[in-house]
């Protein structure tokens, strides 16, 4: 990379090795570089971040506290289209970053600067991540990638590089083996991966996880608390056991998170696919947002339509896709958020669960848009139903079976039947 003396960048950065490094080799560059560091609920030392930052040469320092926001215009949406990717990740990380991104792009803005730059690596996701959200919110905006960047390759080709460049500009680095892993740590979850974890088999011991109680740990009483929706969003919860209310989201969330991390409930240990086709082992707390996914899906099944309920679960692996894969800021997720927009229009009302060892369990629920009749569902009462009338339904709904049987006998005249039942019970391999 050229010197380039007097230009402006705005650098997502965390006070770690990696963007200390990046932070004094963009200054040696030339450049003039204005640090970003966004509060998102990761337990930081945010004072001393800052003065590092300056320290180490920054000509200005940005500490923006972004947990609100986040909660209710990131974790809420998400859950609001009950967003999983693969089936079991809650997309902790995958949130967060279009944040992250998105308040950067607004400080290069606001300070004039042509480029921003990060400290993702090339393998991973978050490159992806807020690349492209730095081009969707600013097409003209100029990335600064190290770790993709040949030069920079070039010098740092491990640890022990970055560790020595610290000491040559005297950057105060922690550079210690107690964690041979990564980590990332938001107010939604903490994810841990790489390093001892890549093996698949690894059982991960117990001093890995930083924010839920192991089983044995836990009370031994259930906690039981009531979650109250508004249009597929959560407005408050309620303790049963001590009478403790709260209502705030981003107190909420934060409660939510000590209940779940009390009672041992949030772990996963998966592993997923990486956008750019690696796979990879994730180990994921996320505490009360697994509490939110599982209360909020239970209030859908009494309060929204049978038909919007199955075409909107249809559109949820692409809508996870889309999250992990770091399109918040596109076409495609507005159309999909219009539509989750929609279908949540009517849940509302609240559910009961019991938090214990690790366990959510749904007791109940009850909403004022319930689509539940009681009496109609009634296996003891007729509720105005007339069972003569299914006889009619049955028969035309099996038009096409006893269509596709005729079509079975002429392709298969003497052992049409057992042809049939043979196939399905052992299909070929």
């Amino acid at each position: 990379m050229e010197k380039m003396t007097g230009q402006k960048v705005v650098l997502a950065y965390s006070g770690g090795l990696d963007t200390s490094v990046i932070l004094k080799w963009l200054i040696n560059k030339g450049f003039e570089v204005v640090c970003f560091v966004g509060n998102v609920g990761q337990t930081d030392d945010f004072p001393s971040i800052e003065e590092k930052a300056l320290a180490t040469g920054a000509v200005k320092v940005f500490i923006e506290d972004l947990r609100e926001e986040f909660v209710t215009d990131f974790i809420f949406p998400a859950m609001r289209g009950n967003a999983i990717y693969e089936g079991r990740y809650l997309l902790g990380t995958a949130l967060a970053r279009p944040l992250l991104a998105k308040r950067q792009i607004e400080i290069a803005e606001q300070e004039g600067a042509n480029y921003v730059s990060h400290g993702a690596t090339g393998k991973g996701n978050d490159q992806v991540r807020f690349e492209l959200t730095y081009y969707a919110l600013h097409p003209e905006i100029k990335i600064i990638s190290p770790w993709k960047d040949a030069e920079f390759l070039s010098q740092f080709k491990g640890r022990s590089d970055l560790i020595a460049y610290a000491e040559k500009w005297n950057i105060p680095v922690k550079a210690s083996k107690a964690k041979p892993y990564s980590e990332d740590d938001n107010i939604m979850h903490i994810s841990h991966e790489a390093g001892i974890l890549e093996d698949p088999y690894f059982n991960p011991l117990e001093n890995i996880f930083s924010r839920l109680k192991m089983i044995r740990q836990t009370p031994d009483e259930e906690t039981v608390i009531q979650v109250h929706f508004e249009n597929g969003n959560p407005v408050k919860v309620v303790n049963r056991n001590d009478g403790t209310t709260v209502e705030n989201p981003l107190e909420l969330f934060i409660y939510l998170n000590q209940l779940a991390e009390e009672n041992g409930i949030g772990r996963v240990d998966m592993v997923e696919n990486r956008y750019i086709g690696i796979k990879s082992r994730g180990i994921y707390e996320t505490p009360g947002a697994t509490i939110l996914w599982q209360a909020h899906r239970d209030l859908e099944g009494l309060a929204m339509d049978k038909e919007v309920m199955h075409l909107r679960d249809m559109l949820i692996p692409k809508f996870a896709e889309l999250i992990y894969n770091g399109y918040w800021f596109s076409p495609e997720m507005d159309f999909l958020m219009s539509a989750f927009n929609k279908s949540q229009e009517a849940i509302d009302g609240e559910v009961a669960l019991s938090l214990f060892k690790g366990n959510v369990t749904i007791l109940g629920r009850s909403s004022p848009t319930s689509l539940y009749d009681q009496d109609l569902s009634s296996m003891e009462v007729e509720g105005g139903f007339d069972a003569t009338e299914s006889t009619g339904f049955i028969n035309i709904s099996a038009i096409r079976l006893k269509a596709h049987n005729l079509v079975l006998r002429k392709l298969n005249p003497y052992d049409w039947r057992e042809k049939q039942v043979t196939a399905n019970l052992h299909p070929k391999k």
